[in-house]
């Protein structure tokens, strides 16, 4: 480091074969870099010449091995592809205590070989070292905050792309390999963003997460989170519910949370509120109302996809596309046609987005369930098909004869039963960071047979199937929550060069 520059303490790479130990040493190292930078930082805000540039590092993971992993073929992740060495830069050891415990042990019991923890070269920037309630840099006048890069780092953009995740990261000649879909600065930028669309700490969120795009369903939820908390019986398993601001509410009898009292309700909801029925184990059901368009669908997923969840399921209303359907059927989608426009560099259009097995029979053995119907009475109610997601609000209005690339052909090509503006994206996104799926969406109108929604039409439909449909999309999370993770993460969403983390 140049004679310049005010550094972290450095801990050089020591060997763990225990995977509590290597994290103790993640947290360490951690704990050290964050509390140089905020004590710097708290020096700089009150007006003190601190002179040098200050900098952190993030911990460092490294894994070498010289064989190929002998693991259990039926395992998806815990094992690297080949011979060679391994790296990932870790952060928040505090949030991700458990998923890391995970990835060491498994990484310790596959391979047979010590891993390293030590300081990375990768810096920390200052704003991702902030405790949660710090503020400091409001409190800045202009001139220091244009002089606060030139004594931190700040944000790189560079080291926050999806490269990994997207299949396309090369390492050069003589570099490492990536152990994990994301680097430690793209995990602390989407948690940042997290708070900034949903209301909510990164912490509250759960493994298993409801999207929708209608703010009914949100109420309905609501509903329910309160009720299941003013029950004192624990058969259920949820401890608390968190609304936007961290409104945390325990369920009755349990004492209040550390951080409670600090929660508060906005004066204005997030532009993507988030909502969560708490277990303590983090396998609770977080909700968020993504509201409408493919954009709101991938900036969500884009972030909600570092804290590693278990499932996703899209549950929103839908265009019905076919004649033979009614306002109120469901469609549960085995494919997608893909006219959303926001993942198309990421994720190529040839790139298939398969239904996913486990999460299709949670899905249906929901609606059976909560519907009371089975076999072929099932079937009046619920579809099976190719849900078509678009970017085009009034798709409708556009020429549907004498065009030979019109909506309506290219719609009856594709088998397409529903179109909606979010649920492709959403699976496509799943698919891309190796994160189940599922859609399960109602029918609200059918524009190509004349049947749109009219106010008091809209009304009564909501009121009849909005509580079944949520009822169905939390069942179907508690049946993937109940058949174990294991049988979740399958191999189907891993390519030939996996990372090796989940």
């Amino acid at each position: 480091m140049p004679p310049t520059m005010n550094t972290a303490p450095f801990f050089a790479p020591s060997h763990f074969d225990d995977a509590a130990a290597a994290l103790a040493r993640v947290r360490e190292i951690h704990a050290a870099s964050a509390g140089h930078l905020r004590d710097a930082l708290q020096r700089y805000v009150a007006g003190e010449d601190i002179g040098r540039h200050v900098r952190a590092c993030y911990p460092l993971l490294r894994v070498r091995t010289n064989t190929v992993a002998r693991a259990d073929s039926r395992l998806s992740y815990g094992f690297v592809a080949g011979p060679g060495v391994y790296e990932t830069t870790l952060t928040r050891p505090d949030l991700f205590a458990d998923y890391y415990l995970e990835q060491f042990g498994l990484l310790l019991r596959n391979h047979q070989m010590p891993l390293e923890v030590g300081t990375s070269a990768q810096p920390i920037p200052v704003h991702f070292a902030l405790a949660e309630n710090d503020h400091l840099e409001g409190q800045l006048g202009p001139d220091r905050r244009l002089l606060l890069r030139d004594r931190f780092d700040l944000p790189d953009l560079g080291a926050m792309d999806d490269g990994i995740a997207n299949g396309t990261f090369e390492p050069g000649p003589g570099e490492p390999q990536p152990l994990a879909l994301f680097t430690a600065p793209r995990v602390d930028y989407s948690l940042h963003r997290l708070r900034h669309y949903t209301g909510t700490r990164p912490e509250h969120f759960q493994n298993f997460i409801l999207f929708t795009n209608y703010q009914f369903y949100i109420d309905e939820f609501i509903k329910l989170g309160h009720e299941l908390m003013s029950d004192a019986a624990s058969g259920h398993g949820y401890e608390a519910f968190v609304e936007p601001g961290d409104v945390v509410t325990r369920r009755r009898g349990l004492a209040p949370g550390a951080n409670d009292a600090l929660g508060a309700a906005p004066p204005r909801l997030p532009q993507m509120p988030a909502y969560h029925l708490v277990r303590g184990d983090r396998s609770g059901i977080t909700m968020v109302n993504i509201g409408v368009g493919p954009a709101n669908a991938k900036t969500i997923t884009d972030h909600i996809a570092v804290l590693r969840p278990h499932a996703w399921l899209m549950l929103g209303h839908c265009a019905g596309l076919r004649n033979s359907q009614h306002l109120g059927d469901y469609v549960l989608a085995h494919g997608y046609v893909r006219e959303d426009h926001v993942l198309d560099e990421e994720l190529p259009l040839w790139v298939p987005i398969p239904a996913l097995a486990e999460v299709q029979l949670a899905l249906e053995a929901a609606v059976e369930e909560i519907t009371q119907l089975s076999g072929y009475e099932l079937k009046r109610v619920l579809r099976t098909g190719t849900v078509a997601s678009t970017d085009n609000r009034n798709w409708e209005l556009l020429p549907s004869h004498g065009m030979a690339s019109s909506p309506e052909r290219r719609f009856s090509q594709s088998r397409a039963v529903a179109l909606d503006m979010e649920s492709a994206t959403i699976a496509a996104n799943g698919f891309r960071f190796r994160v189940p799926y599922g859609t399960l969406l109602c029918i609200s109108d059918k524009p190509l047979h004349g049947e749109i929604k009219l106010p008091g039409m809209a009304n009564q439909f909501y009121r009849e199937r909005v509580d079944q449909h949520l009822r169905i999309g939390i069942r179907a999370l508690e049946r993937l929550r109940e058949q174990g993770i294991d049988r979740l993460h399958s191999r189907k969403l891993r390519s030939f060069a996996e990372v090796a983390f989940q």
